[in-house]
Parts: C-alpha cells; structure tokens; sequence
C-alpha cells in the first residue's frame, strides 16, 4: 500500500487553496484524496448483510428467470395461431402449475392452461389472460385485436443472465438488492467491514443528559445528531461523551479514539480565538488543517490524521453549533465516510424549486438554509424557509425536509426564483 499523502501535499495539487477562505467545492476535493477505504473484507449471511458495502463483484451463477415462464394465470398457446379479425378458438389440452415443467405434446389450434411462474411449454409463447377468455367446455376463445405474439411471458434471463455482473463492488446492499442476492441462491456474501467511528463533544458548557442545569451551560443535542447520523448511513459508532476541556482529558480522549476508530468526530473547539485546548492538542497528535470555509452556516472546520500505537484515523472537528454540525456533516463528511465504507454512492441529486420568498445571499460563500418542499396547485416544486436561519435553531431542522443550496457565487434570490433544494431522504 503506498504512504497516503501529507495535508500539505494535497493541498499542494489544489488549485487556489486558501484555508483562510476555502470554497466548498475545495473542501469535498481536498477529502477524496485524504480518506482512503477500509481494506478489510468480511463474509456475512445474506439475512445480515443489508445496508453493508459489496467488497467485490457477484456474478450471477445462473440465470433468472431459469426458463421462460407465464407472468399470468391464463392459457399459453403459439401467437401465430392469432387471428387478427375475430376470436381465435383454441383447445385446452392440460395444465401447466409452477415448479414442475408439464408434460405432453401441442398441437395446432390447441393450448395449456397455465399458472403464474409455470413454465412455458414447448413451442408455447404467449399467455391470454383468464379474465379476457371466454370458455365454452373444453375450449376457449381469445378475442381479437387485445393481444400480440409473446405476450404476458417472461424470457428466460430476462432479469440475469449466467455469468452476467449482477451487483458491482461498492455497492450499498439496499433491501431489493438482497431479494436479488437470494434470487440467485446465494447464503453469503463478502462486504467490506463497517468503519468505526468515535465521537465525542468538547466543552465546558457542554451538559450531558442527567445533569442538574446550570447557568452558561447547555445540553449535549449534538452527540445526538452526530450518532444518529453515523448510524443512519452504517457506520459502527463509538461514544466517547463529553470531554472537558483539560488538556490530560482532551489528550487521552484523542489518543483513545484514534487508536479504536478509523474516523474521529468532534464538536466545539475549532473556531478562531476560541479559549480552549482542542486545537492545540490536534496540532499535536496529527497532521491538521484548520480551515475557515466560505460557508454559512458552518465556517470553522478542522481536518486531518491523528495516530496512536501506529494505527491512523481521518479527524473531522466540526463546529460547536448544532445546524453547522449537521450542515457540514450533510455537505463533507458524509461523502468522505461513504469513500471510507468503499461505498460508490452517487452525490446527493439536487431538485430545482422555486422559493416562495426572497433570500439574502452574498457572493463568495455557499449558503446552506434549511426550507420545507412541496408542491403548488400548478404541480410545481416550491421551497419556503423554516423561519430563523441561526446556526443554533435546531427545530428548524426538525421543521426541514431539505436544505436550499446557494452557490458560492450566487447572489440574491428573488421570489419565483428557481433554487437548488438537497432533500434530507432520511440522511439527517
């Protein structure tokens, strides 16, 4: 395995990098190249396997369909006895039930009465439907001009043939593709081992659930939504708490996560002039950037590597707000956790809405405002904000089904304004 580059190198081959003002595009840039998978593989029964990362390629070992078969309950006979200008008269002749091929010969002008998944008989290719038939004793008759040759019949391999790449390495194992995985006969399957993640939250201020309220302190809601994140997208998360702001408790707590974890996430800590010991005490145990993002909400960030006994952890320390947590989680380590899981994943698709208000909007920064979509009487996409956009009003977050995205050189919106909007989809 070659030796990942430095932070410094990276941003050597990044083309206007500035951590004092760095564009949000800089930032997703600047990840792909510091984070590198997990290279451990596991072999997991197919019943634990969703949401896990397909290590490697599945070729399918047979095909599916295994034959053709009849998508219906009805009866299958040759299409080119079909007449085209009244009804075609066709004997019945047997029955065709799934799970066993029917035996037997068909002559012209005769059919089978078949099941849904039966296999066809030979020479057999279409299916009239039991409801579209009219029966007369051991006959039936098939209207003219409803159906065509090889209608209401599934090839075989229609859905996979032998040999054919049925799920590519670094997919995500949603629950369809485990239908498909078992649709194949296949118990096992060998997925990438989950990434550990450590989190812990810094601060003095910082209260966790039980404690007595106490003057200048708040609650922990972002080891929350933190956890919640981590565990949403399938990462293995490791709680560490509340760190006091103690450069011992800090220095354990950052050697503690960086020897258990592949990634470290924190909160607080990383702003500008702020008097604590979390900077320090990263500049320390790792190779960090501290960058100042042309981003709002979540300006702040600190990125980078910290080891212990030999082992090495990506560090994100993200900003102590709960909305800047969880917008700079949406926006940069979400991806760079899925790079880690060897998850493939496309980027999150942004819709186009048109904003029900106009919204304040300063060139040279990416603007992330939480906004709630839906649809007019004309059908159209629109987004409207969910009040207060401050970096502290978490309930405006609970109130969001998205975020509306400004670009970095965007300016004003007006009403009526087409917007980018990127839908939480259960991500956040």
């Amino acid at each position: 395995m070659t030796q990942p580059s430095s932070l410094a190198e990276i941003a050597q081959r990044l083309q206007g990098y500035d951590p004092q003002a760095l564009p949000a595009g800089h930032v997703n840039a600047f990840l792909a190249e510091l984070v590198q998978p997990v290279a451990q593989q596991e072999t997991l029964p197919l019943m634990q396997a969703l949401g896990r990362i397909l290590a490697q390629d599945v070729v399918s070992p047979i095909s599916v369909p295994p034959h053709d078969n009849s998508a219906m309950d009805g009866y299958a006979f040759r299409g080119s006895e079909l007449h085209s200008d009244q009804p075609t008269p066709l004997k019945v002749v047997g029955t065709a039930f799934a799970g066993a091929a029917w035996q037997g010969q068909v002559q012209a002008g005769e059919c089978v009465r078949i099941m849904t998944g039966a296999i066809m008989p030979a020479g057999l290719n279409t299916v009239a439907p039991q409801e579209l038939v009219k029966t007369e004793g051991d006959a039936v008759l098939v209207p003219a001009g409803l159906l065509q040759a090889g209608d209401n019949r599934r090839l075989l391999g229609e859905d996979l043939m032998a040999g054919q790449v049925a799920l590519s390495a670094g997919s995500r194992l949603s629950p369809a593709a485990c239908g498909l995985l078992a649709s194949l006969g296949l118990p096992t399957i060998h997925v990438w081992r989950q990434p550990k993640v450590a989190y812990f939250s810094t601060g003095d201020e910082i209260l966790s659930l039980g404690e007595a309220p106490r003057e200048g302190a708040v609650y922990d809601s972002n080891r929350y939504t933190v956890a919640g994140m981590v565990q949403a997208l399938g990462c293995e998360l490791i709680d560490m708490g509340v760190v006091r702001d103690e450069p011992a408790a800090l220095e354990q707590a950052f050697r503690q996560a960086a020897q258990q974890a592949d990634a470290v996430i924190t909160s607080g800590g990383v702003s500008v002039g702020e008097a604590d010991f979390t900077k320090a005490m990263m500049k320390k145990l790792g190779d960090v950037a501290f960058w100042r993002i042309a981003m709002r909400p979540g300006r702040p960030m600190a990125v980078g590597r910290i080891s212990e006994a030999g082992h090495s952890a990506v560090l994100f320390g993200l900003p102590g707000n709960p909305v800047a947590v969880m917008v700079t989680f949406a926006a940069f380590v979400r991806p760079a956790l899925q790079q880690l899981m060897g998850w493939k994943a496309p980027a999150l698709p942004l819709l186009k809405a048109r904003s029900m208000e106009a919204l304040r909007k300063k060139p040279g920064r990416t603007e992330y405002q939480r906004g709630t979509v839906s649809r007019n009487a004309e059908g159209q996409l629109v987004v409207s904000i969910t009040g207060n956009q401050g970096s502290g009003v978490l309930s405006s977050m609970v109130q969001a089904n998205g975020l509306i995205v400004l670009g970095h050189d965007q300016g004003h919106v007006a009403a009526g304004d087409e917007v980018d909007v990127m839908m939480f989809d259960g991500h956040l």
